[in-house]
C-alpha cells in the first residue's frame, strides 16, 4: 500500500470544513474525468456508500467506498471520517480529520493509503506523489467552495 498525506489550514469553522469535505458528489467534480455517485440515502454517516467512476468509456474503473467511521467535529473534539476503498482496481482507506485551531479556523489532515491492482510496488513513490497532487488540488477546491453541490 502507498501512503500519502495532505494537510491544510483554513480560516473556516470546523463544521463548514467538514460539510465541504464530506460532500461526496462535489469530490467527483474536483478530479478530472471523475464523477461520484452516492449509493445510499442521506444523511451522511457510517454506512454511507458511494462510487467514484474515473475514466472515459472502456478505459474507466469504479472506486467504491464506504464510510466506516463518522464523527463530525464538536467543541473540543476533532471530526474524523474514515473511508474504506474496496474496488477491483483501487483498494485501501482514507482518513479525514478536521481540528479547530486556537486562533480560529481549522486544520485538515487527509491521510490515504492505497494500492492499484497490477501496479508494481516500485511505482509506490510515483503513486504517492500523484495522490498528494490530485487530492491536494481537490481538497483546496472543496475548501474554497468550488464545485460544492451545496453552494
Amino acid at each position: 500500500m502507498t501512503p500519502f498525506r495532505v494537510e491544510r489550514t483554513v480560516p473556516l469553522a470546523p463544521e463548514e470544513v467538514w460539510r465541504r469535505l464530506t460532500d461526496w458528489p462535489a469530490h467527483g467534480r474536483q478530479v478530472p474525468l471523475t464523477r461520484t455517485i452516492v449509493l445510499t440515502p442521506g444523511p451522511n454517516g457510517a454506512g454511507t456508500r458511494f462510487t467514484a467512476r474515473t475514466g472515459v468509456g472502456r478505459l474507466s474503473f469504479d472506486d467504491p467506498m464506504e464510510v466506516v467511521r463518522w464523527e463530525p467535529p464538536a467543541p473540543g473534539r476533532p471530526g474524523v471520517c474514515r473511508l474504506e476503498k474496496y474496488g477491483r482496481v483501487v483498494r485501501g482507506w482514507a482518513r479525514v480529520e478536521v481540528t479547530e485551531i486556537p486562533d480560529g479556523g481549522s486544520r485538515v489532515v487527509w491521510t490515504e493509503e492505497l494500492s492499484v491492482r497490477g501496479l508494481p510496488r516500485a511505482f509506490d513513490p510515483v503513486l504517492a506523489r500523484a495522490g498528494r497532487l490530485v487530492f491536494g488540488r481537490a481538497v483546496d477546491r472543496l475548501l474554497r467552495g468550488s464545485g460544492s453541490s451545496k453552494e
